[in-house]
């Protein structure tokens, strides 16, 4: 139809490896409508104090969420469905995911009292189903997870590859077998953009096989001799049988630590995974010989609350490790997650507990596709367009000229909030959309340009000072006085004295004002705000946040 456009908008992870949520949009501007692939989260870290969860802010969805016609879900790890619960209410569109990736979503939303609400719909994979003017099929991929896919979204304008996380995996071990012909037949039928994980474009070859992992950790385990605990993504179900084969292999009997754990063994054995495993309890681990137990962890990121952290503290409730046990990590190093790992691992060496890694056996692979598996696909899928995605910009912008040099004609280098015209014409950003962040911060979900994040930092890292004056009938009846934390105390000196500039400061700054400006609260604020602030910098180098209490009586 005249004046129809194909359009694509990364809300989140073009920015970052993580967080991914991707709207596509067909129809003439004013009248478009909307497929949502993948709604994720990532992290917080130490710039984000007491934030768990960090997800992509919807707003520029919000305004047409009628023209929405699903919300379709390439795979199960959390930075692909992590936000679903939290944002669905305001995006209210059904949800379709294949049945593994369903079971967990449900779980999501009914952790969150949504189950009721918010429809998901299982899709087979290789399904093919109609959503409005965009036809979808599932296109089976191999990934770290159960039933990865990649979408073939055909429009009257093109055919959209949207690979999701993939890899090349010869030997997956749990699930298909990466479907290569599907992927030559719609090259040959043509694809107009292939919209592609960026990861790991700068590592050469291949990423490896899940059998050589599983070997590896068979390996690994056969050489222990007391108790032995392996942790790995949970997600990973592949790992968590290959971590079940290596226990059977050494007489070893499995215990599932952390919520998550068991969360996703409970989804893959419903879907009819995992079979021929038995799981036993902590309560029952302790009981046997230590060469007769395997635990599978979670917290393989040096997450503070998993499983593994509280076993290297010893406040696990149930299970100790000593210097006879092992910890196996079958995992990779989360960028940014390198501090709360290695503060674990030392914890786990204080309690002479041996370490093993995957510099000493090949235990671990990772889940995305380097350069040589990207040569393939593009070189199968022959799209007139590379679109890279998942990925920092550093990655972006070298799978943009990676797919150049293999012969791509055209390749963009997309932004969270681009608004990307991919047809008719050339490709091009047409425009840029709202495409914020949410924090979850506690159960409140908000804004990360609110304040309460920024007073937190500021707080964090200058300190806090309160100050409070009592006035009474236009005179000073108490006070100003100061209450500071968060200031270090200088060497041999009293931690009240060294607070003394600041009382100094504020009683100063109220004894220049004059006695008219004592019915003006905002003026008394503003005076003793810039005069505490001032001095507290000269003392301690810090700019404090200061609030001030005026007392009228």
């Amino acid at each position: 139809m005249k004046g129809d456009e194909l359009v694509f908008a990364p809300l989140g992870g073009c920015r970052e490896i993580g967080m991914n949520l991707n709207a596509y949009g067909f129809g003439p501007p004013d009248n478009r409508r909307w497929i949502i692939v993948d709604v994720g989260v990532t992290f917080g870290d130490d710039t984000t104090p007491g934030v768990d969860l960090i997800m992509p802010d919807p707003v520029y969805l919000e305004s047409f969420t009628d023209d929405i016609e699903a919300i379709i879900l390439t795979h199960a790890h959390e930075d692909h469905i992590g936000a679903i619960a939290w944002l669905w209410p305001k995006l209210r569109a059904p949800i379709y995911a294949t049945p593994f990736t369903a079971y967990l979503v449900s779980e999501k939303l009914r952790e969150r009292g949504l189950d009721k609400e918010a429809p998901v719909h299982v899709m087979q994979l290789r399904e093919r189903r109609q959503f409005g003017p965009f036809d979808v099929e599932m296109v089976t991929l191999t990934h770290s997870i159960p039933e990865p896919n990649g979408l073939a979204i055909r429009t009257p304008l093109g055919m959209i590859l949207h690979t999701g996380d993939w890899k090349i995996d010869p030997d997956p071990l749990i699930g298909e077998d990466f479907d290569q012909a599907k992927i030559e037949e719609l090259g040959r039928e043509g694809i107009l953009a292939m919209v592609c994980d960026s990861t790991n474009v700068f590592e050469e070859g291949e990423a490896g096989s899940e059998g050589m992992a599983r070997e590896a950790l068979r390996r690994a385990v056969a050489e222990q001799k007391g108790r032995v605990a392996i942790t790995a993504f949970a997600s990973n179900v592949a790992r968590v049988q290959s971590a079940c084969e290596a226990a059977r292999a050494n007489n070893r009997s499995v215990c599932l630590l952390g919520r998550s754990m068991i969360r996703v063994v409970g989804a893959a054995q419903s879907v009819g995974m995992l079979q021929g495993f038995n799981f036993i309890e902590p309560n029952e681990a302790v009981s046997l010989s230590p060469q007769h137990v395997l635990y599978l962890c979670t917290g393989s990121q040096g997450e503070a609350n998993a499983a593994l952290a509280r076993v290297a503290r010893g406040d696990h409730p149930v299970v100790k490790l000593g210097s006879e046990d092992t910890v196996i990590f079958s995992s990779r190093v989360i960028p940014g997650n390198e501090k709360s790992i290695a503060a674990v691992q030392n914890m786990l060496a204080e309690r002479n507990i041996k370490l093993v890694t995957d510099r000493q056996f090949d235990i671990h692979v990772s889940g995305h596709p380097c350069r040589d598996e990207l040569r393939r696909m593009y070189l199968w899928a022959k799209p007139r367009v590379a679109v890279p995605v998942h990925g920092e910009r550093r990655h972006i912008m070298e799978h943009a000229r990676y797919a150049k040099s293999l012969q791509v004609p055209e390749a963009i280098t997309p932004d969270n909030g681009d608004l990307i015209r991919l047809a008719p014409g050339p490709v091009q950003v047409v425009d840029q959309v709202p495409a914020g962040r949410l924090h979850v911060d506690g159960q409140v979900l908000t804004s990360d340009k609110a304040g309460g994040m920024w007073e937190r930092k500021k707080m964090a890292y200058n300190g806090h000072v309160a100050v409070s004056v009592v006035i009474a009938k236009g005179k000073i009846e108490d006070g100003p006085a100061i209450v500071a934390r968060g200031f270090s105390e200088p060497d041999g000196r009293p931690a009240d004295e060294s607070l003394e500039s600041l009382d100094e400061a504020a009683e100063d700054a109220m004894a220049a004002l004059k006695r008219g400006d004592f019915g003006d609260d905002e003026k008394i604020e503003k005076a003793l705000i810039r005069a505490v602030r001032r001095a507290a910098e000269v003392q301690f180098g810090k700019r404090p946040l200061v609030d001030v209490t005026i007392h009228r009586i």
